[in-house]
Order: C-alpha cells, then structure tokens, then sequence
C-alpha cells in the first residue's frame, strides 16, 4: 500500500492598488476633463487646476464644484508642455 501526502498549493493574492495608496494628481497640477464629460466645450474650458486630492483618490478643483474621479479625467501626459 502506498500513501499520498497532498500538499496544499498556494498561490500569491493578487495585491490590488487602491485609488488612495496610488497617486495620480497633485495639487495645482492641470486637468483636462474628457470631451464625452463636456461635450461641445473646447479643451481650454475642458481644463481645471487641482485645488486637493482627498484620501480616496477624488480631486477637488479650484472654481468648479464637486470631487472627481480620475476617469473623468483624459490620460495625463506629463511631457506635452515639455515638448512645444
């Protein structure tokens, strides 16, 4: 007769970053909102500067109301002012 130890197989937990442990904004950095948010509007009016960013990852922007999520948000592309 011949026993079969089973070793129990464990995988590693697939750690998953929360909004407020990765930072995606800082304060009076530049925001542009995606066009589908406003639409008809042009990128200059589509274009806020952050005032906060709050523990959950929200933003609070200088002279528009509410928090937002950084969906709302086009990608940020931290070298296009670099480029002109």
């Amino acid at each position: 007769m011949v026993l079969l130890t089973i070793m129990p197989i464990f995988k590693k937990k697939k750690t998953i970053e929360t909004p407020a442990t990765r930072i995606w904004a800082r304060p009076e950095m530049k925001v542009t909102f995606r066009a589908e948010v406003m639409p008809g509007r042009s990128r200059e009016e589509r274009t806020f500067t952050v005032k906060t960013v709050l523990r959950n990852g929200r933003v609070s922007l200088h002279e528009f109301p509410d928090e937002h999520r950084e969906g709302a948000f086009e990608p940020i592309n931290f070298l296009r002012d670099s480029v002109r």
